[in-house]
Formats: structure tokens, C-alpha cells, sequence
């Protein structure tokens, strides 16, 4: 029999149970950082709201930052997640069209800004961040198997980085066409040949050294 308090012990996610338990908590997560913002967001209210106890919100999420993390990273409303590709500029642009999306959710945009916040003075917040960024890198690595590239975390924040500055510093939208500029522009960092065809290939069907397995 486990030592470990009951309230400490991690959910069985591979559950079918716990899957619609923590689906059902991140639905109205996301409907109460949408009506009160992440203030808002208690686990008091959120555990009323899903019709469970405390302490089933704190075995899935130790904290708040982690839940936010969760939200940011998981739901319905993120965007079409791109499919894998050989063709390097189109997979660079589904991603960030799809990353977009998602930051642009009612729910995702106050839980990014709460996270990005709260990392300078409170260590799980920047746990959570250095968690999505690393996350969503090993992601769109997955997505560039197929051209055999897999780019370092340098070119992975030369690429989103544009993109988030877009959306939350300038507060603008970041258009089709300013995503199809950031990815052209980040084409050039790779390194990749003129008349490639996007696909990281130069004009003799080999990839650049730095990119070849």
C-alpha cells in the first residue's frame, strides 16, 4: 500500500475515468479564466464548478501555474494542428497559423500572460514556461521528421518569437501575410539554399550539413 498522502498521489491518466474527470475540470477551467480572468480562477470555485472536490484538482494540478500550463497547451479551441511535412516552409507556417490560433482563444491569451508574468517572482510559473516552450519545440520538431531537420531552441524562438511580440506587445493581429514574412525571413537563419522549394533541400537534393541525420 502506498505511503504517499492520498491528496500527493498522481491521477492514473491512461483511465478512462481520470481522462474525462481532468477534460471535464480543463472545460470549465477554461470557462472561468474566460468570465474572471486568471484571478479569478480558483480551485475552490473551479472544483464547485466541475463538480469535484479539491483535492481532485490538486492531484491533477500541484499548482495553479501548472493548470494554466495545461490550459495553454490542451483543448479544442487551439488552432488545426498541423500535419508533418517535407516541405519545411510549409510546415514552419501551419505551425505558427496554428499557434496563432490558439493564443488568440478567450482562454489561452490570459493564461499565457498570467504565466509570463507571475515567472520573474514565483518558481512554478517559470517551471510552466520553460514546460510549454520546451513542449511546443519537441512538437514542431515532431512535425519536421519527415524533411529530416530538427532545428536547435535558438531557431525554434527565432521563428515564434516574431509572433508572440505581434500579438502581445505590438497588439495587432499577426496576419497571413506577416506569418508568411517571419517564415521567409527565418528560412534565411537555416541557412537553407535559394530554390530549395522550402524544403530544406539545396539545389542538388542534399540537405545542408547542419541538417542532414
Amino acid at each position: 500500500m502506498s505511503s504517499t498522502p492520498v491528496h500527493r498521489r498522481k491521477p492514473t491518466l491512461s483511465n478512462p475515468r481520470v481522462q474525462r474527470t481532468r477534460a471535464r475540470i480543463i472545460t470549465v477551467a477554461r470557462e472561468l479564466l474566460s468570465e474572471a480572468g486568471p484571478e479569478g480562477l480558483t480551485y475552490a470555485l473551479l472544483a464547485e464548478r466541475a463538480g469535484v472536490t479539491r483535492q481532485t484538482v490538486y492531484r491533477h494540478w500541484h499548482n495553479r501555474a501548472a493548470l494554466l500550463s495545461d490550459l495553454i497547451l490542451e483543448g479544442p479551441d487551439l488552432g488545426n494542428y498541423p500535419e508533418p511535412g517535407t516541405d519545411v516552409r510549409i510546415v514552419a507556417t501551419a505551425w505558427l497559423k496554428s499557434m496563432r490560433d490558439g493564443m488568440n482563444a478567450p482562454a489561452v491569451r490570459p493564461a499565457v500572460l498570467a504565466v509570463t508574468a507571475q515567472a520573474d517572482h514565483d518558481p512554478d510559473s517559470a517551471q510552466a514556461l520553460v514546460h510549454i516552450v520546451e513542449d511546443r519545440h519537441a512538437a514542431f520538431n515532431g512535425m519536421l521528421e519527415p524533411a529530416g531537420v530538427r532545428i536547435s531552441a535558438e531557431e525554434y524562438t527565432l521563428l515564434y518569437g516574431p509572433v508572440v511580440a505581434r500579438l502581445f506587445f505590438d497588439r495587432a493581429q499577426a496576419t497571413d501575410a506577416f506569418i508568411d514574412a517571419v517564415v521567409a525571413q527565418w528560412l534565411t537563419t537555416l541557412r537553407l539554399e535559394d530554390g530549395d522549394g522550402g524544403d530544406g533541400r539545396d539545389g542538388h537534393g542534399d540537405r545542408p550539413a547542419r541538417e542532414r541525420r
